[in-house]
């Protein structure tokens, strides 16, 4: 039996208009073999979770430039969680101080990547989560 390809949502939280950090995320997991849907910018932490929810995703991923990310991607997780996604990887990145970082693991942040990440380091990681998750599923 063949093994669905990982599902990634790419999500722009809050008023932020610069996406095109989100863009190169999307496309370099899409290169990597990934299934990526873009959910565009603007999107209120509701309708992530609905997004998330309806495409049964594997991982969230959070992008976030203006500054509004301790208070946007915990608000996210909440409404992943309260849809029962508890076991979906969540992942940000943008403009994140290091010093912000702990907070945002302690709300349920999973990874955080700057600006610069290597691609396959986000790939890397994605995929040892999916794969640690699978092999767990009864």
């Amino acid at each position: 039996m063949a093994t669905r390809p990982i599902r990634v949502l790419i999500a722009k939280p809050g008023l932020d208009g610069h996406d095109r950090g989100a863009k190169v995320v999307a496309r370099g997991l899409r290169d990597a073999g990934m299934e990526v849907i873009y959910t565009g910018l603007r999107q209120t932490p509701e309708m992530i979770a609905a997004a998330a929810t309806q495409e049964d995703v594997d991982v969230v991923g959070l992008s976030c430039l203006s500054g509004a990310h301790n208070t946007l991607f915990p608000l996210v997780v909440a409404q992943l969680r309260k849809a029962g996604l508890q076991s979906v990887l969540v992942f940000g990145g943008g403009i994140i101080p290091p010093d912000d970082v702990p907070t945002l693991q302690a709300a349920g942040i999973d990874a955080v990547f700057g600006p610069g990440t290597p691609i396959e380091q986000i790939v890397t990681t994605i995929r040892t989560y999916v794969e640690r998750k699978r092999a767990a599923a009864p």
